[in-house]
């Protein structure tokens, strides 16, 4: 880039608009600790005496070997890729949501209740009313924290994690109670699980014969508005600073506690987004296990995608074409599963302390380029 004239007749040099190094470095790490994070599973599964390559390939063939494994991988990316847009919007505001499960748990509720309730109305309707109001819900479970964390310093971990328990106690109250199919009641086997959803509250299949929904389109249309929430309003400044530096913020006029709330709260309504998609689009019922772990396994695609919206939408389909692999290398290669939840376990480790690492080389180049400026004559 050529530089440019001063005031003073001193040359200086124009800062790049973007800093390739550090996008590089964002990408590249995450990318590495999933490798290394495979090749320790590897070792694991030469332990069980496993051909680690035969396992592997079963993963990769399971993902994206056939138009089932890739429509899976879709499906499963979908949760992943709302709860992780959650996740970057308060990680923008620098608090943390650990209550994507209860997030989930109660857009799932909401979404079941609603249709099974207003079954006579049109699916035109039924279905984008049961969406926002699962979005309702789950805002509604993360402001309790977010409200927590503005008026009283509660910590949020703490308070999302016991917000997790209670949404899940709620829920295993209402499918054992209130919402438990009646089918099942007078057939006399009392399964744990609603009715099934009217046919006209279900999302539409955008690939026949498989899972594939419109919840995945939703899905990326929300990644592309949340990418503009944050870098082209207002309100999505105003979150970053925050994030950024709550004090230098504060002297600015900004109300901290208020946007730390308030990305709890969009954090909270994304997941119970995911809830209502997954009850919607998936199972068409409410029943145990509905979240399948995708509220923790979220933050770590969100991590993965560098905390960027744009950025969670690959990440999140790596993660649901590992999810459908794992599943398809268990089959294959007669592994125990809890080895399979330990090589996840993994990439989940080394993810994490990839983007660690990652914010503490920024934070040392920051430093080393503030000293650079003060030695200058």
């Amino acid at each position: 880039m050529p530089p440019e004239k001063a005031k003073d007749g001193e040359l200086v040099r124009r800062r790049p608009f973007l800093d390739w190094s550090k996008i590089g470095l964002n990408l590249l790490l995450p990318v590495a600790g999933v490798l290394v994070a495979l090749l320790i599973g590897g070792g694991m599964l030469l332990i069980l005496k496993a051909d680690p390559l035969k396992a592997y390939g079963a993963m990769v063939s399971g993902a994206v070997g056939s138009v089932s494994g890739v429509t899976q991988s879709l499906v499963k990316a979908t949760p992943l890729l709302l709860v992780g847009l959650g996740i970057c919007i308060a990680f923008r505001a620098n608090v943390i949501n650990i209550g994507g499960e209860g997030q989930i748990t109660l857009g799932a509720i909401v979404a079941t209740w609603f249709p099974l309730t207003f079954h006579t109305w049109p699916g035109w309707l039924l279905i984008p009313c049961s969406l926002l109001l699962g979005f309702i819900a789950g805002a509604a479970w993360g402001f309790v924290p977010g409200i927590l964390k503005a008026r009283l310093k509660v910590n949020e971990i703490l308070s999302t994690i016991m917000m997790n328990s209670i949404a899940i106690q709620f829920m295993y109250l209402l499918i054992r109670g209130p919402l438990m199919d009646p089918a099942g009641v007078a057939a006399g086997t009392f399964l744990a699980q609603s009715a099934r959803l009217p046919v006209q509250a279900w999302l539409p299949r955008l690939v026949p014969q498989t899972l594939l929904h419109a919840g995945s389109i939703i899905a990326v249309i929300l990644a592309i508005a949340v990418y503009f929430f944050l870098w082209r309003t207002t309100i999505g400044y105003r979150i970053r600073s925050v994030g950024l530096n709550p004090d230098a913020s504060r002297h600015a006029g900004i109300n901290v506690p208020f946007y730390q709330a308030l990305s709890l709260t969009l954090a909270g309504g994304f997941a119970g987004l995911a809830g209502a998609i997954e009850v919607m689009g998936v199972q068409h019922r409410l029943l145990d296990g509905i979240t399948g772990g995708y509220g923790f396994t979220g933050i770590v695609a969100a991590l993965l995608g560098g905390l960027h919206p744009l950025g969670v939408i690959p990440a999140s389909i790596l993660f649901g074409g590992l999810l459908v692999g794992a599943n398809q290398m268990q089959r294959s290669v007669q592994v125990p599963s809890s080895l399979i939840n330990a090589i996840l376990g993994l990439v989940v480790l080394f993810v994490s302390g990839s983007a660690i690492w990652s914010r503490r080389w920024a934070a040392r180049r920051q430093v080393d380029a503030q000293q650079k400026e003060e030695v200058k004559p």
